[in-house]
């Protein structure tokens, strides 16, 4: 079954690649009210390692987790930007490419996908 997002105007690719960067500022200074500005109470993450529904949930792993983030790349279209990053998750950094869907301004959908190999190997 094909989910379409909500049509809203779309942002110009700045705007939202912007939108998407603060966001990543507020998450590597663990400002979890800052980032939480950014993103629509029932946005969806997304992840190869599993999948959180709601900005609650998703901010609940992230406080515990505090992982950083070194952007390599931004690409913007529209409502959608892409990052490819290093994440620093405390036993392990892992290249990652993030997906970031806005809606009405905000971040709606996250989807993330990296090789988990070396995040299982360190547990």
């Amino acid at each position: 079954m094909i989910k379409h997002r909500k049509m809203t105007q779309p942002l110009s690719a700045d705007k939202a690649k912007t939108t998407v960067l603060a966001f990543i500022e507020a998450m590597n200074k663990e400002d979890f009210n800052k980032a939480r500005e950014y993103v629509n109470e029932d946005m969806n993450f997304i992840g190869v390692l599993g999948t959180r529904h709601g900005a609650a949930a998703y901010f609940e792993d992230m406080k515990k987790m505090k992982f950083k983030y070194d952007i390599k790349k931004a690409f913007a279209d529209g409502d959608d930007v892409c990052l490819l990053y290093d994440i620093d998750m405390g036993k392990t950094t892992i290249f990652t490419c993030g997906w970031y869907q806005l809606t009405g301004g905000k971040i709606s959908t996250l989807k993330v996908i990296f090789d988990p190999r070396p995040v299982l190997e360190a547990k």
